[in-house]
């Protein structure tokens, strides 16, 4: 396996592939592709339509749209280029696939962004590709696919990326081939920033991530449905608590703010359906072990117990069992 050097900065232009072109995925790398970077898109059951159709983005930032002919497609993971960067946008619960996704587009040396939600995401691509080879970012924004090669970019759309590192040992900080990629991506107008704290931004997307996601399907609720009932928002902000307590525990101190600034962004937001209740009125898996059962794990590793976390995860695989068993 090739050593990454990450005093180094990458070389420019940047070649990169995405595994998982939806509503993270086709966002930014269509915004990429637009900004006339080379950008290989892996694509399942949506090749045959954006060969044919195109890459539409409709976003707040301006819609734009990519003709098919001038996009890298890619149908299986063979006939994927060795690139610099490999953006990995897949849902969590599809980590399992990347063993087969991951060797190709990494085989030159290159490296991968994990843009996944929940905690130790990361972990699932180092395994495969070996340590030091790894950088994470949380995306904070609201996006959804609403059709095959059809992305709805409502509202915000900041990246914080990071080099990932064992939760135990110091954090990286920010190496050069990290701000060659940040660079890179504020070039074609992306909102992204680096971080010398990977797993500090975790933990403080989780604030969000675990509050929302998990409410939205107990309660059959949109953001702004849940933001603008008094008794939900107690709730989140308990559970906001919870992450808090977790993060601390686990050597990680988000600013004293963090909650206040998390729930006044909520009420800005325009209303949305989070990501983990489009899943489930969809059938699909949610994210359940990345966004609720690792970080529990982890808190719990450390002395700290998260009730109303464990409650809100209990409920959530309850209903999807029920969702699985409806369905067989």
């Amino acid at each position: 396996m090739t050593t990454i050097d990450m005093s180094s900065r990458l070389p420019v232009p940047l070649r990169y592939c995405v595994i998982g072109a939806g509503a993270v995925g086709g966002l930014y790398g269509g915004m990429l592709a637009r900004g006339g970077r080379e950008v290989h898109f892996l694509l399942h059951g949506d090749y045959d339509h954006v060969r044919s159709h195109g890459l539409r983005v409709d976003s707040v930032r301006g819609d734009f749209f990519l003709p098919g002919a001038a996009l890298h497609l890619h149908a299986s993971p063979e006939s994927l280029p060795p690139c610099d960067v490999t953006l990995v946008a897949l849902k969590t619960t599809r980590n399992h696939l990347l063993g087969e996704l991951l060797p190709r587009p990494t085989g030159g040396g290159g490296v991968v962004l994990c843009l996944q939600n929940g905690l130790q995401s990361e972990a699932d691509c180092e395994a495969v590709v070996g340590s030091a080879r790894v950088l994470g970012g949380c995306c904070f924004l609201c996006s959804n696919k609403v059709g095959p090669g059809h992305i709805c970019h409502l509202d915000y759309g900041r990246i914080v990326i990071g080099e990932f590192t064992p939760a135990d040992q110091p954090p990286a900080g920010v190496t050069a081939r990290l701000q060659s990629i940040v660079n890179d991506l504020q070039d074609v107008g992306i909102d992204a920033h680096a971080t010398d704290d990977l797993w500090l931004a975790r933990w403080r997307k989780l604030m969000w991530n675990i509050p929302f996601n998990g409410l939205s399907v107990v309660l059959n609720a949109s953001t702004a449905d849940l933001i603008h009932d008094s008794d939900a928002t107690a709730l989140a902000e308990a559970m906001m608590r919870e992450v808090e307590q977790a993060a601390a525990a686990a050597g990680r101190h988000l600013p004293e703010e963090s909650i206040e600034v998390t729930l006044q962004h909520t009420r800005q937001m325009v209303p949305y359906d989070s990501s983990m209740r489009l899943d489930f009125l969809a059938g699909r898996e949610m994210e359940l072990e990345a966004i609720f059962a690792a970080p529990i794990r982890v808190a719990e590793s450390f002395g700290v117990t998260m009730p109303r976390v464990r409650m809100l995860h209990q409920q959530l695989r309850f209903l999807e069992a029920k969702s699985r068993q409806a369905k067989d």
